[in-house]
């Protein structure tokens, strides 16, 4: 059954506020944003849409994907390789306010946490999902390093705990030893080439807008129609805000697929940017049981409902 024509719009909630710098690069915005997003953080519906509990506010809640801590967990230093090429293993807990390491999780897309690293350049994506030790709460999956550099290491995961957050998307860095050349700043680009496939991107992201993102799958010039499932949907994008890599996680969505629904080639997202500026895209589908991830560079501009001719103004607001 092709499910193509099913597919609807989908954008992972988020209340965004940049006023400093975060371990990687510095985020400058203009005290009226900042106010922008104090108030709309007393907003319990937009609260409610960024994983917050009624106790949150703006002082408590987490900047997704530029902060170690928030929502009363933190992530713990990360155990990993030190350099490349070396075998080993990536480990980490989750801790609560009291330091005790959370074993309930809640699963989201199919998984109770999902695992994403890409070195601070934008490159070296991966999407991976470790294996908890209930006993001890510790995640843990094998790693080796092909490239030195400094990376982020984010866990996005929900805690199965009363009256907790929706989401909770955590982050610290990792460098790894080794002669390490930096990606030269990337152009724009909507053309992705992966494995043999072409991924086209159509579409404008914009700044306080919710707008929609068409990503259409090709093989040898012809529309591929056989996208499986995957972690509960056709396609599984990541938005990384270039500089200082807060991140936006969205899924497509539809009716849930079931085992054997195909669709394709489009995949449709609705996205909304939290400011203006360039952000790094990362598609992952599916198609014969092999998961491919395919890479973008867009740039977003300002919305129509933005009056403010200043090129260094920022909105923000929530991603839906």
């Amino acid at each position: 059954m092709n499910a193509a024509g099913r597919l609807s719009l989908y954008g992972a909630g988020v209340v965004v506020a940049f006023g400093g710098a975060f371990g990687i690069a510095a985020a400058v915005v203009p005290d009226s944003a900042v106010a922008n997003w104090t108030a709309a953080a007393d907003d319990s519906s937009m609260a409610d849409h960024a994983g917050m509990t009624g106790e949150d506010t703006a002082e408590t809640a987490t900047i997704p994907g530029v902060s170690l801590s928030g929502y009363g967990y933190e992530l713990s230093p990360i155990a990993a390789p030190t350099g490349t090429g070396e075998s080993g293993e990536l480990s980490f807990q989750i801790l609560d306010a009291d330091g005790t390491a959370l074993t309930a999780y809640e699963s989201s897309h199919e998984k109770d946490l999902h695992l994403i690293v890409v070195r601070t350049d934008g490159t070296q994506f991966r999407h991976v999902h470790p294996t908890l030790d209930e006993a001890t709460g510790t995640w843990t999956t094998s790693w080796e390093w092909t490239e030195a550099g400094s990376y982020r290491i984010y866990a996005d995961f929900v805690p199965d705990v009363a009256d907790g957050p929706d989401k909770v998307t955590l982050t610290r860095t990792v460098d790894v030893a080794g002669a390490f050349t930096p990606n030269p700043a990337t152009a724009t680009s909507t053309t992705s080439e992966v494995d043999g496939y072409t991924v086209t991107l159509d579409g404008d992201l914009t700044a306080g807008e919710s707008s929609e993102l068409t990503l259409s799958v090709t093989r040898d010039g012809q529309p591929v129609t056989t996208l499986q499932p995957y972690l509960g949907a056709f396609g599984h994008l990541v938005a990384l805000r270039d500089g200082d890599l807060a991140y936006l996680h969205v899924h497509a969505e539809g009716d849930d697929p079931q085992d054997g629904d195909t669709a394709g080639p489009d995949i449709r997202f609705a996205a909304e940017a939290p400011t203006t500026g360039r952000y790094l895209l990362y598609l992952d589908f599916q198609v014969d049981g092999q998961v491919h991830t395919a890479e973008f560079v867009v740039d977003a501009g300002h919305g129509t409902g933005d009056t403010d001719t200043d090129d260094t103004h920022s909105d923000t607001g929530d991603g839906h």
